[in-house]
């Protein structure tokens, strides 16, 4: 199985192959904010960031782009969100499918059951527990929003 950071590098010399410009473009950006993400960890002692970390910041890449999105359409660049929306798509493509729906709700009732949880004031320890065993498989915002219903 590729790490993550391989399955990057090939999908961009498979655009390029293809003669892809804008998807060559999106993975390269890709490319290079993982650069400076690792540059950025260095201090730490970090030379190649783990793939959970990947998963942060493709994640804070779309979350950025969805707000451009919002705000071309705003001002009546369509062709501007097109542009982003389709950056989405291929950042995308390297996220593990989330969770949500039905699966959001088992997986928080499971995690209330296991932590015990009866109050708002335990959502942190239903959280930790989503991310201990979910991981990379949560939008923060939609499990955040799931656990303050169930918690009530």
């Amino acid at each position: 199985m590729m790490s993550l950071r391989e399955d990057i590098t090939a999908a961009v010399k498979t655009a390029m192959l293809a003669r892809d410009a804008e998807r060559t473009s999106t993975l390269r950006m890709i490319q290079a904010k993982l650069k400076d993400t690792d540059i950025a960890a260095r201090p730490k002692g970090i030379t190649a960031i783990p793939d959970d970390e990947i998963f942060a910041m493709l994640r804070s890449m779309i979350k950025s782009r969805r707000d451009a999105v919002t705000l071309y359409r705003q001002g009546g660049r369509e062709e501007l969100a097109v542009k982003e929306d389709s950056e989405i798509a291929v950042i995308e493509e390297f996220l593990p499918q989330t969770l949500s729906g039905d699966a959001l709700t088992a997986a928080v009732a499971a995690a209330i059951a296991e932590t015990g949880a009866t109050s708002g004031k335990d959502m942190g320890k239903v959280i930790g527990a989503l991310k201990a065993k979910h991981g990379a498989a949560l939008d923060m915002g939609a499990v955040s929003a799931a656990v303050k219903s169930a918690l009530g």
